[in-house]
């Protein structure tokens, strides 16, 4: 085979797929290690099937030598350790004329669905190869080519290899250290394949100690311990379940507590009470649980009890698709609570503002004595990624709180903040009602229309007269159309509005991070002077397009640009929007 080593490209895009116990994602995460001990930035997104365990696996990576935080449009290397029901990630993994595929001829012929994009196939028999070095795995074969194709260096291969597999032996290490150096070898053999261009300013091999590589759910967990949470009630449930195994060994650190509980009602209930007791508190689910807490999130709304919700959105409705990403739980989230019941709703825009959108998520909820939804999802929170670490905010919970022996002591004081003092149970002189029921200033339960008028403005003039500060949302660039969107469709956004400008077609991003209570002043700022707006989410009907038509007086021509789960949003299809609507 011919060899073509004179591309580069600013970014490489690999995926590397193969059936239940091939090691596709222990090659993935170990890749991204490289990566990064390289001195990349870099993304890993996992997709699996239906299954519970085992099956199909697809480990989707991109790496540059900028901060990356969507895929791109197209996969430059699809490796296929085995083909075992990989065609059903034929709409996950995009392939051109220009792609390339490495498979196990042992293994059978790629998929079709593949070979008709017109990719190129180059065949490495990863079994034999293994077979070849006791002891060693074909994943590792995997890793050492895929490396060789992107141009990593050996030498980060095995310093990433030599900490992954110390505890397996000398045996262990040597064997999969020589797979390793076999597969990077192979890759000089592969025809056509454009190379990372050289990572400039870093000497090869030398770590980024400063960089995180983390996922979303991880991020998330650790922005509520900076925020000041100290109490989790968890439940697993696909794709939040990281949440709660990365605070179950971290809250302990901090003085704080993980318990697990029966069901969604149980966790939800637990915070309301820890909360109650003056601890904040927080919890994470999907939809499915999210549906389920919702009396219990009216009940903290009535009560004012402050909580964290962290609901990293998957696939929908009812079981939907668990393992993939989707935008759709907006309307639930901003709408879902019986009679009128405000309450905060912050979304993260990148893996990294997961820890600082969940921080601030919480300081919210404690000052304004209210529950906070933060929406993630599965995109974020499962996907590993090298980021720049994000700076502290600065902000621990801290509630108002009343002193001990207040005269007259109401709970639900009507001041000018619209805040009042919470007592925590057993200070003296302070005991009140606390429970669902509508109450007067005292906590007593009242139905009486003027009480009823009364706590109703309160609730929700304190969260409306906030001050959010500049948080509220991300503004970039300047135009006459502007872009509008939240949560992981930022990254593909962003990049998007990158190659329209090197076009010469000015347009600005609005990435919303606090979706409620509705800011209006702020966004007709920030909207002020565009004439043409585009909104762009990851679900099937338009939520945000229409909470935003509900709730703004947008300037000029708006369109919705949508479309579900679980095919993430990615640049091209952004700036084919961009540029068509700019030239009309």
């Amino acid at each position: 085979m011919s060899k073509h080593r004179d591309q580069t490209k600013e970014s490489i895009s690999i995926a590397i797929t193969g059936s239940g116990g091939a090691g596709v994602m222990t090659a993935g995460n170990l890749l991204l290690e490289v990566a990064a001990q390289a001195g990349w930035y870099g993304l890993m997104v996992r997709s699996s099937g239906p299954q519970i365990r085992g099956g199909e696996a697809a480990a989707l990576l991109r790496f540059a030598q900028v901060p990356v935080e969507c895929l791109d449009d197209r996969f430059d290397i699809l490796i296929g350790i085995d083909w075992q029901n990989i065609h059903r990630f034929a709409d996950e993994i995009p392939l051109d004329a220009a792609s390339v595929m490495i498979g196990d001829p042992d293994q059978g012929e790629p998929p079709e669905v593949f070979v008709a994009r017109g990719a190129s196939y180059a065949q490495l028999a990863f079994k034999q190869m293994a077979k070849a070095i006791p002891g060693s795995w074909p994943n590792m074969i995997a890793l050492g080519l895929a490396a060789g194709l992107a141009g990593l260096p050996i030498d980060s291969v095995k310093a990433v290899l030599q900490k992954s597999l110390k505890k397996g032996g000398g045996e262990k290490m040597a064997a999969n250290l020589a797979a390793a150096d076999a597969g990077y070898a192979a890759a000089a053999n592969v025809p056509a394949v454009p190379r990372l261009a050289a990572r400039t300013g870093h000497k090869a091999g030398a770590s980024n100690a400063a960089r995180w590589l983390i996922t979303g759910n991880q991020a998330a967990g650790y922005g509520a311990v900076r925020g000041g949470v100290r109490f989790c009630a968890a439940y697993p449930i696909t794709p939040a379940t990281e949440v709660l195994e990365w605070l179950a060994p971290a809250l302990p650190k901090v003085g704080g507590v993980l318990v697990q509980a029966e069901d969604e009602l149980a966790s939800v209930n637990m915070i309301v009470g820890s909360s109650y007791g003056g601890v904040p508190s927080v919890t994470a689910t999907a939809g499915p649980g999210l549906s389920l807490m919702t009396e219990a999130i009216g009940l903290a709304v009535a009560a004012e009890v402050p909580i964290v919700v962290i609901d990293v959105m998957r696939g929908g409705p009812s079981t939907g698709i668990p393992a993939k990403s989707e935008q759709s739980d907006v309307n639930i989230a901003l709408n879902g609570l019986h009679g009128d019941a405000p309450r905060l709703v912050v979304a993260p825009n990148s893996i990294a503002d997961c820890v600082t959108a969940t921080q601030w998520a919480v300081h919210l909820a404690e000052a304004l004595q209210s529950p906070a939804i933060v929406l993630s999802d599965q995109y974020f929170g499962q996907t590993r990624a090298v980021v720049d670490p994000p700076a502290d905010l600065g902000l621990v919970a801290e509630r108002l709180k009343a002193s001990a022996g207040a005269e007259g002591y109401k709970r639900y004081a009507l001041t000018e903040s619209g805040i009042s003092p919470m007592a925590i149970p057993g200070t003296p002189g302070t005991a009140y009602t606390a429970d669902g029921l509508e109450h007067n200033e005292r906590g007593l339960p009242s139905s009486q229309a003027g009480d009823h008028m009364r706590q109703l403005d309160k609730r929700a003039q304190k969260l409306a007269q906030y001050d959010y500060g500049e948080r509220w949302a991300d503004l970039e660039g300047e135009g006459e159309l502007a872009v509008v969107t939240f949560g992981s469709c930022t990254g593909a956004a962003r990049e998007a509005l990158a190659r329209a400008a090197a076009e010469g077609i000015k347009a600005r991003l609005v990435s919303l991070r606090l979706l409620s209570p509705a800011q209006p002043a702020s966004v007709a700022k920030a909207l002020a002077g565009a004439k043409r707006v585009l909104v762009v989410e990851q679900n099937h009907t338009g939520q945000l397009y229409r909470y935003l038509r509900a709730e703004y007086d947008l300037p000029g021509e708006v369109r919705s640009f949508r479309h579900p789960g679980p095919l993430p949003m990615r640049p091209d299809e952004i700036h084919q929007q961009i540029t068509e609507w700019s030239r009309s």
